[in-house]
């Protein structure tokens, strides 16, 4: 289950940095805590559905372009 953890922060910070933004810039117009935007990049905390949803609509992406494909997780979860 961490290497899903990791995966997922990855992918948002791979996309939070391509738009040019910082921690601070997405935890403010996702009105959440910078810390916790912080927590999920570094796969220390598990990310509902809910908020998934809100950083992906914050980065202008589909949730589903912030999950790992199956075949990159195999026999790791």
């Amino acid at each position: 289950m961490k290497t899903l953890a990791i995966e997922v922060g990855r992918a948002v910070r791979q996309v939070r940095k391509s738009r040019g933004m910082s921690q601070d810039e997405l935890a403010l117009r996702a009105d959440i805590d910078r810390s916790y935007i912080g927590r999920i990049e570094r796969a220390e905390a598990n990310i509902t559905l809910d908020m998934l949803y809100k950083i992906a609509e914050v980065l202008d992406c589909e949730a589903r372009n912030l999950l790992p494909s199956r075949a990159s997780l195999k026999g790791q979860i």
